[in-house]
């Protein structure tokens, strides 16, 4: 199993390079830190491996476009840990959209 994302600046038509991104777990107490990284030249982090449960992945956008959203926060589930799952971001100044991509 693995999970990737792929962060989009929807303003500008290109990827967002240089967004940190924290991949965190569920856990009964809160959220534990699994992974963190900083997307490529082409706006993309792969090779994370959280296996199955509820997870989210934790934008910094902050320095993007100093929009209304300084950090966006997407929590989902992985029921199953064997396939691969892709979790890309669109973002623009006053919105954003993410959805289970492939």
């Amino acid at each position: 199993m693995s999970l990737s994302t792929h962060v989009l600046d929807t303003a500008r038509g290109r990827p967002a390079a240089g967004i940190a991104v924290r991949l965190e777990q569920g856990t009964g107490d809160g959220w534990r830190e699994v992974a963190r990284g900083e997307t490529d030249a082409d706006g993309r982090i792969g090779g994370w491996c959280p296996g199955a449960g509820v997870h989210r992945l934790v934008f910094d956008v902050a320095d993007l476009h100093e929009g209304f959203f300084p950090e966006v926060t997407v929590v989902f589930r992985i029921a199953d840990a064997e396939q691969h799952h892709h979790v890309p971001l669109l973002i623009s100044p006053f919105g954003y959209t993410t959805y289970r991509g492939s």
